[in-house]
């Protein structure tokens, strides 16, 4: 008591030495550190220097806290104790507050609203106005969760897996570069579809792709039957060197976009509907057959089509090896397609992202989003339908039509 009479005593000198002093402001700080003090002993066991039997804890410093109050900003210092943590109880309302404002700043982020954007929600929400620069600072804390989403173990078996890119502008060295933004989806034994990894680059290349799919291996990654991606060649490369006993499926819906780009537009529909027989077919070797014949019948008008259709055949027919129940989902990367469409619709919302890690603290967010949303929804393939997958059999029926450069 003494101790908090010397230091009332010492306010008092001050104000009538400086006059300019917030005497109201100084008052609220004192008191309210000294409650700090009083806390923080009782959590302790003892008193700052004091020698007690009852001592369970000891300091280690502090760190300073500005308390907004309606007499002003007060400083104060919050003791740090060796083991755990103390937070003065009389602020933990306030701390509630700030972090429900993290919480909506975040979601805000996450849901499309620019960092320009989140002031503007902030004041509507009755609440103090933050700049820009405090905005991506409170952003930042997504990274941990982001993180831990994009590196964490990958258990069990995963027949099948969709590997695509897309592009996204960012500011590097002083000028805005178009890199490329990577995401594996894969179907679990069980029939669960997850997101299994995202990373960024600056070109879609092998290198690229080879250090990625070597981290989802190095993740757990394993089971592997098909792959279903684009015909990009450094892709492919990547594939044929980290999943050598899979099957690789060439997404038709691309395939037939390079295919009607050696047609006429007046001719197209017809050509279209001629491929698309193809694919009609209940099995495999019917739809070889009818390939075959598709492709004799364009010869003649459509020489290019012709031998596009012949050079990819097994790849464009690889998902008929597997149970028909999954066909629909297989022959496209049309689920990655609609996952990239989210991407760039909250990626266009930003325009320009100022770094890398702004990106992945985005679409990572994003992605883990929709991961845990999956998460709670029904299996992408029944288990029944999983249960007919073989993989000895299914691998030895379907040989990897990748071949090594």
């Amino acid at each position: 008591m003494a101790d908090n009479s010397m230091d009332l005593l010492a306010l008092l000198r001050k104000v009538l030495g400086e006059g300019d002093i917030d005497f109201l402001k100084e008052a609220v700080r004192m008191v309210t550190q000294a409650l700090i003090e009083a806390e923080v002993a009782e959590k302790a066991g003892a008193g700052r220097y004091k020698r007690s039997p009852a001592r369970t804890n000891y300091r280690n410093g502090h760190r300073e806290w500005l308390w907004k109050t309606r007499v002003g900003t007060v400083e104060l210092n919050i003791p740090k104790l060796r083991r755990g943590s103390y937070f003065p109880s009389m602020l933990e309302p306030r701390r509630r507050t700030e972090q429900a404002l993290l919480a909506v700043i975040q979601e805000a982020y996450v849901k499309g609203v620019s960092t320009r954007k989140v002031d503007d929600l902030v004041q509507a929400l009755g609440l103090e106005s933050i700049d820009k620069s405090a905005v991506s600072r409170i952003c930042a804390q997504l990274d941990e969760a982001v993180d831990e989403f994009r590196n964490r173990p990958v258990a069990g078996l995963w027949p099948y897996l969709w590997l695509d890119a897309t592009y996204v502008r960012v500011r590097e060295n002083g000028r805005v570069l178009s890199m490329a933004l990577v995401v594996a989806v894969g179907v679990h034994e069980t029939g669960q579809r997850e997101v299994l990894g995202l990373d960024l680059g600056p070109a879609e290349d092998g290198a690229f792709w080879l250090g990625f799919l070597r981290g989802l291996v190095a993740r757990g990654l394993a089971g592997v039957q098909l792959v279903i991606s684009d015909a990009h060649e450094g892709l492919r490369q990547a594939i044929s060197a980290v999943f050598g006993g899979a099957a690789w499926q060439r997404c038709r819906v691309h395939f037939l976009r390079n295919a009607l780009s050696h047609v006429p537009k007046a001719a197209q529909p017809v050509v279209t509907a001629a491929i698309r027989t193809i694919f009609n077919q209940s099995d495999q070797t019917a739809a070889r057959a009818q390939l075959h014949q598709v492709a004799e019948n364009l010869a003649i008008r459509f020489p290019r089509v012709s031998d596009l259709l012949l050079e990819a055949a097994e790849d464009i027919l690889a998902y008929m090896a597997f149970p028909n129940e999954h066909w629909r989902q297989l022959h496209s990367t049309n689920p990655l397609e609609r996952l990239n469409k989210e991407i760039k619709r909250r990626a266009d919302v930003v325009g320009i992202f100022p770094n890398r890690q702004s990106v992945i603290r985005l679409i990572g967010a994003v992605l883990a989003e929709q991961n845990d949303e999956w998460a709670i929804g029904r299996r992408y393939f029944s288990q029944e339908s999983m249960g007919k997958l073989q993989p000895q059999s299914v691998c030895e029926a379907v040989p990897s039509m990748i071949a090594a450069d």
